[in-house]
C-alpha cells in the first residue's frame, strides 16, 4: 500500500508532471518571474470560472483578508463579526489593523457562523462580517447578506477552504462561495484544493470601484507608479505559482469531487458507529471536503491520533484552541465570550486523510483501523 499522507501533492503532481513543468519552464525561460504573463492570465480564468469580473491576486490567503479589510476603509475600534472556530489568520487579520474582533459562536451542524445569533452580535460600533466557509462547507450566506444588507455592513467571504462551493439560495439562483459578499478572499497554499507550489492568494469581488482599491492597496498604494495615494502594502502571487495554478484549475472541479468521494465513502463506513458524527453537507449548498472532520463522542482523542499514528495513518486537530482563547488576543482586553458550541468541537473534533489521489486500499484500512480504535 502507498504510504497514507493527509495531502498526496506529489502523486497528483506526477499526474500533471508534463504541463506543470513546461509551464514553468516557460517562466524561467522568459524570466518575468513578478506579474508575468501567467499572472493575468490566471485571474481571468479564476473569474471566468467564479463568474465574479474582479479577481486580484496576492501573495497568501492572510493578506488577501488584510488587504480587503483595508481596502474597505475599516478604522482602529471597529467592529468585524467573525467565527472563533477557525483558523488564526482569519481573526489575526483584524486585531492587526486595531479593529476588533467580535466572536460569535458556530452551528455545530456545518461548523459555520450560527446566523441566528448574528444580529445580537452588532453594536453601533459593527462595520463588518467575516463568515468562513469552514473545512469546505458554506456558510449560510443568505442569511448573512440579509442581515448585512439591514445593518448596512460590509461581508468578507473567508474562502481559504471551500474554492468551487455552491450556495443555492431561496430564489433558485446559485453563486460560487467568495462571490457572494462584497469581497471573497481566497488561499492557494499547496494543500488546499487549489494550491499552487508554494505561497498564493486572491481576492474576489464584483464592484468595480472597490477593485480599484483593492489594487492599489495590495501594491503599495500606487494610483500609478510612484504615485501612493493610500498607505498599502506589498502583496503579489508570483508569475511561477500563477503558472502552476493556471495548470490545476480546469482540473479543481474533478479534484472537487474526488474529495466527495472520499467523504462519502468515509460517511457510510462510520454511519453506524455510536461514537462517530459524521460531516454533514448543508441543504443551501454544496461541500468541498477541504478536510474531513469528524466529531468523537467519548473518546479520548489524543489516544485515538497517537493510535492511527501507530499504523501509519496520519490525523489532525483543526483546530484545538478557538481564536477567543488564544494568548495573541489577550492585549485586546475583550470580555469573557461563552461560545459553547466552538469550546466543545474544540475538543472533539479530528480530520481524516482526505485528497485527490486516494485509493481503495487505503480507504478500507483507514475506515477499518478506525472502527476497530472508536467503539
Amino acid at each position: 500500500m502507498v504510504p497514507i499522507q493527509m495531502v498526496d501533492l506529489k502523486r497528483q503532481y506526477v499526474k500533471m508532471k508534463d504541463e506543470v513543468d513546461a509551464a514553468i519552464q516557460e517562466v524561467l525561460t522568459t524570466t518575468s518571474f513578478i506579474n508575468g504573463k501567467a499572472v493575468g492570465e490566471f485571474a481571468h480564468q479564476l473569474s471566468a470560472y467564479l463568474d465574479a469580473e474582479h479577481v486580484i491576486p496576492c501573495a497568501n490567503g492572510t493578506d488577501a483578508l488584510q488587504i480587503a479589510m483595508m481596502a474597505l476603509g475599516l478604522e482602529p475600534g471597529d467592529e468585524v463579526i467573525t467565527p472563533s472556530f477557525t483558523y488564526i489568520a482569519t481573526t489575526e487579520v483584524i486585531a492587526l489593523l486595531r479593529l476588533k474582533p467580535v466572536f460569535i459562536d458556530v452551528d455545530p451542524v456545518t461548523f459555520c457562523m450560527d446566523t441566528q445569533l448574528l444580529e445580537k452580535a452588532i453594536t453601533p460600533k459593527t462595520k463588518a462580517i467575516v463568515p468562513v466557509h469552514l473545512y469546505g462547507q458554506a456558510a449560510n450566506m443568505e442569511a448573512i447578506m440579509r442581515v448585512a444588507n439591514e445593518h448596512n455592513l460590509f461581508v468578507i467571504e473567508d474562502n481559504a477552504q471551500a474554492i468551487g462551493a455552491s450556495v443555492t439560495f431561496s430564489d433558485g439562483s446559485v453563486r460560487k462561495t467568495g462571490t457572494i459578499g462584497h469581497i471573497g478572499c481566497t488561499s492557494f497554499f499547496p494543500s488546499k484544493n487549489l494550491g499552487c507550489y508554494g505561497d498564493g492568494g486572491a481576492i474576489i469581488t464584483r464592484n468595480a470601484l472597490l477593485a480599484e482599491r483593492i489594487r492599489m492597496v495590495a501594491n503599495h498604494g500606487q494610483s500609478k507608479r510612484y504615485y501612493h495615494d493610500v498607505v498599502g502594502c506589498n502583496s503579489r502571487l508570483d508569475t511561477v505559482q500563477a503558472a502552476v495554478l493556471k495548470c490545476k484549475l480546469p482540473r479543481l472541479d474533478a479534484y472537487n469531487d474526488a474529495r466527495g468521494k472520499v467523504a462519502q465513502y468515509y460517511s457510510t463506513a462510520f454511519a453506524t458507529n455510536p461514537n462517530i458524527t459524521p460531516p454533514k453537507t448543508a441543504l443551501f449548498s454544496t461541500h468541498v471536503f477541504h478536510q474531513y472532520t469528524l466529531v468523537l463522542n467519548g473518546v479520548d482523542r489524543n489516544t485515538l491520533v497517537d493510535q492511527l499514528a501507530g499504523v501509519g495513518i496520519p490525523a489532525m486537530i483543526y483546530y484545538p484552541v478557538p481564536a477567543h482563547r488564544q494568548k495573541m488576543f489577550s492585549f485586546l482586553n475583550l470580555p469573557e465570550v461563552d461560545l459553547p458550541v466552538t469550546d466543545w468541537l474544540t475538543e472533539r473534533v479530528i480530520s481524516l486523510p482526505i485528497h485527490t489521489e486516494m485509493d481503495q486500499e487505503q480507504l478500507d484500512y483507514i475506515v477499518h483501523h478506525v472502527n476497530q480504535f472508536v467503539q
